[in-house]
């Protein structure tokens, strides 16, 4: 109950933040983005104190760790791939562009020499 509580309390600051944005329009836009930072950070906060907060944290952190350990392309593999993408994609509209145009052929063969 107390996590549904801190949950609702870390919205709240979030949404009083960028109500205070747009209800206070004469104010200077420096103070106007505080409000929304102060309510994101204050937000973030809340929530942080909070059991489905801390299990986020650690799995970002997991995450975080995770993609370290990812085995990440050259860039000479990463450019390789990025032109044989891109030549499968000429080739396949150029064959697609041909099939509809030999579909469209017979259509128009069909259609003209039954309706004359």
């Amino acid at each position: 109950m107390a996590d549904k509580i801190k949950i609702t309390v870390a919205i709240a600051c979030v949404v009083l933040g960028l109500w205070g944005y747009h209800h206070y329009v004469h104010m200077a836009i420096g103070w106007r983005a505080l409000m929304i930072l102060g309510g994101l950070v204050v937000g973030a906060a809340v929530m942080w104190l909070s059991t489905p907060g801390k299990e986020f944290v650690v799995f970002a952190r997991e995450a975080w760790h995770e993609g370290g350990r990812v085995a990440w392309p050259t860039r000479q593999e990463t450019i390789r791939m990025t032109l044989i993408v891109f030549v499968f994609v000429v080739v396949m509209s150029l064959f697609l562009f041909f099939v509809d145009q030999i579909i469209a052929w017979l259509i128009k063969l069909f259609l003209g020499s039954s309706g004359a």
